[in-house]
């Protein structure tokens, strides 16, 4: 991609920040994960590494297993700009790249329901949905800690 490109797209991602409100970890979204995974809270840097697919283990050493939203989600677009602290298009470019690297980037499910289904039945799986969303007993609620 060349610079000329990142640039039109880094222009495009500030004007949409300034269009689309982004809510807070508090009101837009909460964390889930498969219920065995361990702990009660997780810091946002690792969130954001786990994320990115910088951080591939859990604690324990087991596998972690992120799920994404789909990228035209407004909750896909608050966690990014909370917790991996880049707009989406950033987040794009920052795939391409990887991705030429052989790096996928974390699976993506198109609504709640289909993250809930997915780290229900996927251990070692973290993902994000609507803070309005009762949750079943087959996920876990983590918060996220600075």
């Amino acid at each position: 991609m060349g610079k000329r490109t990142q640039a039109v797209l880094v222009l495009m991602a500030v004007v949409l920040a300034a269009v689309v409100p982004l809510a807070g970890a508090d009101s837009g979204y909460r964390i889930i994960v498969h219920p065995g995974v361990k702990g009660s809270q997780i810091p946002r840097a690792t969130l954001s590494s786990i994320f990115l697919k910088q951080a591939p283990r859990w604690g324990d050493g087991s596998p972690v297993l992120p799920v994404d939203q789909s990228m035209r989600s407004p909750i896909r677009q608050s966690f990014a700009a909370d917790v991996l602290q880049r707009p989406m298009v950033e987040v794009q470019i920052f795939w391409s790249r990887r991705m030429a690297t052989g790096v996928t980037p974390p699976p993506v499910k198109q609504s709640d329901q289909e993250i809930v289904a997915f780290v229900a039945a996927t251990p070692g799986s973290i993902g994000y949905v609507s803070s309005a969303l009762p949750l079943p007993e087959s996920v876990r609620q983590i918060a996220i800690v600075e």
